[in-house]
């Protein structure tokens, strides 16, 4: 099986946002999609829409045009942001994202009316019937199809990094899982979600593609939800370890990241590097460790199982991607990284709003706040009026 690969000029960008919508009064999820993007035909339809239906009647995907810079990305989502809102205020609904929505039960969920998404849950009944969760993937760029599968494996190692920045999912159906990532779990229980497989080339990868569609496991690669992948349409890498996002600067953090990571790798590999390529148990079992305990996670730094904080590892790794960000122009978003290790990651700050006294309709309420203003809120947002907001 032949899989051509369409090549980017550069490390282009392209993000996709998945975002809740929540009604104001209640504070649980609408199921109003579909009313919502009939109301903004100039966002949802057309050839490339930049609004779409998600599985859940809750959720609303907006997507940005192929980008250059992460500024010019964030740009884009803003202005989609500013449009839906228009959409949502006179129907009393609100717009947020985190992994999970802290106390909507996904049993009151309504599927989106689109029939790939019909037959998913057909297929996957109960493992498709939970997914009222949330994320933000990130595209990069890359100009040869030779490069995709050794950037691949070598951004498996930066899995536990991507999921304790931006970890935000730690309440499910009203509950304290106990995790920062509760949607690391829901999400990666699909059958071919979780880390990319580790694969020597392009042709590998082919093969691979070939033998799941031969024995009916997916029926097209599209089908593949590994946390980061491959899209050859859009000549692109695809991270999907992002656990909902609660503001604009957030994502230009995660969209720095990635661009920088992918670009630092391209380089490597035009100066006869060799990418490193992590152990597969090392990848899964840090995946684990930033589900788990997110930022407070010790990970796995080697195959012989040295450890260090992830917090110590993320400060590294910011510097040492510094002079590839000031060379693409995104220094000011990358260093938002150092403003979440110090105020803490959307699940560090939904769980200091019930330390602050406060209940999940209050940490509702901030996801709110966070989005409509690009603020971090650290403590209960409604504490000084003595009650919960409405």
């Amino acid at each position: 099986m032949a899989i051509d690969f369409n090549p980017s000029r550069g490390a282009t960008l392209g993000v996709e946002w998945e975002l809740q919508l929540v009604d104001r009064h209640t504070r649980h999820l609408r199921q109003d999609a579909k009313e919502v993007l009939a109301a903004v035909p100039d966002l949802s339809e057309g050839q490339r829409p930049k609004a779409m239906h998600e599985l859940m009647q809750s959720q609303i995907e907006i997507v940005t045009d192929v980008c250059h810079t992460v500024a010019e990305a964030v740009q884009d989502l803003r202005k989609s942001i500013g449009r839906l809102t228009e959409a949502v205020e006179p129907r009393g609904i609100a717009l947020a994202c985190t992994g999970t929505h802290a106390i909507s039960d996904w049993r009151d969920a309504v599927y989106a009316p689109n029939q790939r998404y019909v037959e998913l849950v057909e297929e996957m009944q109960w493992l498709a019937w939970r997914i009222q969760t949330f994320g933000v993937h990130v595209h990069v760029g890359v100009k040869e199809r030779d490069k995709v599968i050794p950037i691949v494996n070598a951004l498996a190692a930066y899995l536990p990094h991507f999921l304790a920045l931006t970890s935000s999912s730690p309440y499910w159906g009203g509950q304290d899982t106990g995790l920062a990532s509760s949607r690391a779990i829901v999400f990666g229980s699909l059958p071919t979600a979780g880390p990319p497989h580790l694969l020597a080339d392009w042709a590998e990868f082919e093969e691979y593609m070939d033998t799941l569609l031969r024995a009916g496991t997916i029926r097209s690669i599209k089908e593949v939800w590994w946390d980061i992948r491959p899209h050859p349409d859009f000549g692109t890498i695809e991270i999907r370890m992002f656990d909902g996002i609660p503001t604009p600067r957030e994502v230009g953090m995660v969209a720095a990241l990635s661009q920088c990571l992918v670009q630092q790798f391209d380089q490597q590999l035009d100066r006869g590097y060799k990418l490193p390529h992590p152990a597969a148990w090392v990848v899964r079992d840090n995946k684990w460790r930033a589900t788990r305990y997110g930022l407070d996670a010790d990970v796995i730094t080697d195959d012989h199982g040295s450890t260090a904080p992830v917090r110590d590892v993320l400060y590294e790794l910011q510097r040492e991607l510094e002079p590839v960000a000031e060379r693409l122009g995104c220094a000011d978003e990358l260093a938002v990284v150092t403003e979440v290790l110090e105020q803490g990651s959307s699940s560090e700050r939904q769980r200091a709003i019930l330390a602050d006294g406060g209940t999940l309709q209050d940490v509702v309420d901030a996801t709110v706040i966070e989005l409509a203003e690009d603020r971090f809120v650290t403590s209960n947002p409604n504490r000084e009026i003595g009650q919960s907001a409405t």
